[in-house]
């Protein structure tokens, strides 16, 4: 054992010295004299595509224009975000609320379209919560976060959020083993092979995208990686790569690489949803949040579920079936037919691809090498298609451009694979710049890619931009796919740190009734205030509530006098204005949150507790107009019990005449 493990680090530290030092091979003509022209979009003119990226560890998802790779706008999703006063304005706190209370952050992986027809229809966008087990939908005519819903029985949400063909579902699988909710998790770690379980997450979507958990599957106590669904001929089934099927509780890098094959796990989520009409699920005990965003009040609603449907996979031998897959498999990925699935091992100097007739085949004639806790192993060459080999080091994932061709990262020799996806012949590899891990192709896990470009997202950008002390910006590469042979065509940094990301032609969102503000005779917030005519403090107790108005370029009110150290003074602010592109802010010394940043016809509040004597001031942060700073207020703040009057006004509290 000891032997084994020196040979492993050794091993490891080999390939990552390896990475670490090396430059691919033709890096100095990688980018030709008309990559310029390709990228540039003039004064006045919109980019080709949206581009939906991955925040990794901000918890946030960003929006960038393709193909100039231009910065568009960062949509707070599960971390708080002083720009818009996300998680910090009393309306949009319930957002991050989650059974262990609320959690301001986390980190997001893998956005996805959602489809019709397996084609991408820029309805929605749905991202994974990794650390508190969460999906997110991001409502794509407003470009905001409109519902969170808590997973159970789940921990390091990573295979999340995947979809059927017609966003039926959203799956979500579990990365890391532990008991479920529902047991007694006080256990002996290393009892993991007897006590811990995996659980996949149907998550139902409605006609107008509202999420609901619709069942789990039990499963053995393996980590997902990632996961596609079937399409086409293979719509009804779902694919996700999981490894650690050794089941190891400690040093994974070492003990989760032992076996020469992990798997890819194929789920008949159909022949599951007629064991759950059957009534062969099971209600369990587990508490989780559902969060939802109401336009109409332009407010959060938090609502705690307590139970769940299971159905136990093995128990029920004709859900899942284990495919073989080389060892440590991350990508797990669909062409546009839904005929062939490709695997990819990270530590395997190839690229199995299976096919799904064959899996059918071999399922039928039950051909299987044993089984797997239950579930049975289909046998590795009945459910082969071929194998790409030699296509790099640290084969990742795979997308496709519609022609044919498929395109895989190699994380190790920093370069992208082009192949064919019948032949398994490699057509073309191109370098990145360095230690590439997702790729993206606009449309290029559906039935429909749109193709033209391909973005990568690396992990690594040593010379690539000028140096921000130790730690360097986050990088993308777009490329042009249009040839024969790939190009690289721009760099441009993200907000760290990129994992996957998806891309949709402009005009499909952009033309699909994109709100530019608010009516503010449909404000339904229980404290909008419609007019300033209409603004007014009221008093309850120690509570002080400011129905407040902002328009360019002043607050109503702006004098505001009869405050006390220790009152909860509730800003509730209705932004007046009828056009697009013109929010207000709005901020109060000493206030313990951040600003708020109010669209157009809505209302938002900000909660403040005065603490000192004095006088206070807001105004407005987001500049309005040539006026806006003179958008500004003051509050006058007496000591505890005193008897100043609450008054307030605008425009008439003028110095007395002498």
């Amino acid at each position: 054992m000891k032997n084994r493990f020196l040979k492993a680090i050794f091993v490891i530290a080999l390939i990552f010295a390896f990475f670490a030092s090396c430059k691919p091979k033709n890096s100095s003509n990688a980018v030709s004299g008309d990559a310029a022209s390709k990228v540039y979009v003039a004064p006045g003119k919109y980019d080709e595509f949206y581009n939906f990226v991955s925040g990794g560890f901000s918890g946030q998802m960003s929006v960038y224009g393709l193909p100039s790779g231009r910065m568009l706008k960062v949509i707070p999703v599960f971390s708080v975000d002083p720009e818009s006063g996300w998680g910090f304005s009393e309306e949009t706190k319930p957002m991050l609320n989650t059974s262990h209370g609320f959690i301001p952050w986390d980190d997001a992986h893998h956005p996805e379209m959602s489809q019709t027809n397996g084609e991408v229809d820029g309805r929605w966008v749905f991202i994974n919560g990794n650390n508190t087990p969460r999906i997110a939908r991001l409502d794509l005519k407003r470009f905001k976060t409109a519902e969170i819903i808590e997973l159970p029985n789940s921990a390091g949400n990573h295979s999340s959020p995947f979809i059927t063909e017609n966003t039926e579902y959203v799956v979500a699988g579990t990365r890391f083993g532990v008991p479920g909710d529902y047991e007694d998790g006080d256990v002996p770690i290393n009892t993991y092979k007897e006590n811990y379980k995996a659980h996949i997450s149907f998550v139902k979507v409605g006609k107008e995208g509202e999420m609901d958990i619709a069942f789990q599957l039990r499963l053995p106590a393996v980590n997902f990686d990632l996961s596609h669904a079937g399409k086409g001929k293979s719509h009804g089934w779902f694919f996700f790569s999981c490894y650690n099927s050794e089941q190891a509780n400690t040093l994974l890098e070492v003990n989760a690489s032992q076996k020469d094959k992990d798997f890819i796990m194929a789920v008949n989520w159909k022949k599951a949803e007629e064991y759950i009409k059957d009534g062969k699920g099971k209600k369990e005990k587990a508490k989780y949040a559902h969060n939802y965003w109401d336009e109409k009040t332009h407010s959060a609603v938090s609502e705690m579920k307590e139970d769940v449907l299971v159905l136990d996979a093995m128990e029920l031998k004709d859900i899942c079936y284990m495919i073989p897959c080389p060892k440590s498999p991350h990508g797990c990925d669909v062409d546009p037919s839904g005929e062939y699935i490709a695997g990819s091992g990270k530590l395997a100097a190839l690229i199995p691809v299976f096919s799904y007739t064959k899996m059918l085949a071999a399922i039928d004639k039950k051909t299987y090498e044993g089984d797997y806790n239950g579930i049975p192993v289909l046998k590795y060459d009945a459910v082969l298609h071929g194998e790409v080999q030699k296509p790099g080091l640290g084969p990742l994932h795979t997308e496709f451009d519609g022609k044919g061709n498929a395109y895989t990262t190699m994380f190790v020799s920093s370069e992208i694979v082009k192949w064919d996806i019948k032949t398994l012949k490699v057509l073309d590899r191109v370098p990145t710049y360095y230690s590439v891990g997702h790729l993206m192709i606009p449309g290029g896990d559906s039935k429909k890619p749109f193709g033209k470009y391909m973005v990568a997202y690396n992990k690594i950008t040593k010379d690539r931009y000028l140096p921000t002390g130790p730690e360097l910006t986050q990088s993308a590469q777009l490329y042009d796919i249009t040839g024969d042979k790939m190009q690289l065509l721009l760099d441009f940094p993200t907000i760290g740190e990129p994992h996957y990301a998806q891309a949709a032609p402009a005009d499909l969102i952009r033309n699909n009734g994109q709100v530019k503000f608010y009516k503010i005779e449909e404000n339904q917030h229980p404290y909008v205030t419609k007019g300033e005519k209409e603004s007014k403090v009221v008093r309850n107790g120690n509570q002080v509530h400011v129905y407040m108005t902002s328009t360019r370029s002043h607050f109503a009110p702006d004098n505001i006098e009869g405050i006390r150290v220790g009152d909860e003074v509730y800003f509730h602010i209705t932004n007046l204005e009828q056009d697009w592109d013109v929010p207000h802010g709005f901020s109060v010394k000493g206030a313990k949150t951040a600003e708020l940043l109010i669209m157009p016809g809505e209302t938002s509040t900000l909660k403040w507790i005065p603490e000192k004597v004095g006088t206070s001031v807001f105004y407005c942060t987001d500049f309005c107009s040539a006026l806006h700073q003179e958008m500004q207020g003051y509050v006058r703040v007496s000591p505890k019990g005193s008897a100043t009057p609450l008054t307030y006004s605008v425009g008439t509290n003028m110095p007395a005449v002498k």
